[in-house]
């Protein structure tokens, strides 16, 4: 999905963002889930701001997961007719006037949602059902946290502070396996247990919310392969600099504070035969 910002902005987006889940999602903004009919199994959350040119394709993919499949799309500051067009093919769309924030339309989305499995994809990313299956097959087998596993271009001299940070947190959760796998890459797909035991509110920050169900034991995995970068739009970018970059980033910082926070000092990683006491 695309999103707005200039350099500076990043402490704004994400400060914005967090009073946007305390005012949009806490508050009850949106359908109440239990209004509706019989539970779907699979909920399909879409985020989406200006995305007429994509938003047919998605969604036709996404309700072709599963035959009892919701697809629930939320609108954050679209004014290009994207919400017309998704519910006159179905999708329940939330509306928002204004722009919400980098990943707040998960948190909003997932709190709509009734299905026992959610999958989370982007409205701007047209990506086939067949590649989005597998995600829900491996919930529906007893994976909690299903993730795409893209891990971004590794094979350059320098690579990319995003995809450093992602290999990072999952090195620091004593999760090497996952590589650069996360949370933050979509399509990714969680059982309803898994929603439960991070909190809708922790979706706004991917990593974090990836933190939290490692920690908390979760069936977290690297499933299937959906090359994202080759379909990505090219996000506008002003003098070389990608605020988008930095606030990521910054959420990988977030769930290290979280980790440290809950763990130890060391994130519960060993000292090995390090002796501390005989420099004190």
């Amino acid at each position: 999905m695309r999103r707005h910002g200039g350099r500076g902005r990043t402490r704004v987006i994400r400060a914005g963002r967090r009073r946007a889940i305390s005012h949009a999602g806490i508050n009850g903004a949106g359908p109440n889930p239990e209004s509706a009919g019989a539970e779907p199994h699979v909920s399909v959350i879409i985020p989406v701001m200006n995305e007429r040119r994509t938003i047919g394709r998605v969604i036709r993919n996404a309700f072709q997961v599963h035959k009892q499949t919701e697809v629930i799309v939320v609108a954050n500051g679209s004014t290009d007719g994207t919400c017309r067009i998704a519910e006159s093919l179905g999708a329940k769309v939330i509306r928002y006037p204004e722009p919400l924030g980098h990943d707040i339309g998960r948190s909003i989305g997932s709190r709509a949602a009734r299905g026992r499995i959610l999958l989370f994809t982007d409205g701007d990313i047209v990506i086939p059902a067949r590649d989005l299956i597998p995600l829900v097959k491996a919930v529906e087998n007893g994976v909690d946290i299903a993730l795409n596993s893209y891990l971004g271009p590794t094979d350059k001299m320098s690579v990319h502070s995003v995809v450093l940070a992602k290999h990072a947190l999952n090195i620091m959760l004593s999760r090497p396996d996952l590589k650069g796998a996360s949370m933050t890459t979509i399509p990714h797909a969680m059982s309803r247990r898994a929603l439960e035991a991070i909190g809708f509110e922790h979706l706004a920050v991917p990593p974090k919310a990836q933190a939290i169900g490692i920690i908390k034991g979760l069936d977290v995995r690297a499933v299937h392969y959906i090359d994202v970068g080759k379909t990505n739009p090219r996000r506008r970018r002003r003098r070389g600099d990608d605020p988008l970059e930095h606030l990521i980033v910054g959420d990988h910082l977030e769930a290290f504070d979280w980790l440290i926070r809950s763990t130890n000092p060391r994130g519960n990683l060993p000292d090995l035969l390090r002796a501390r006491e005989m420099v004190r």
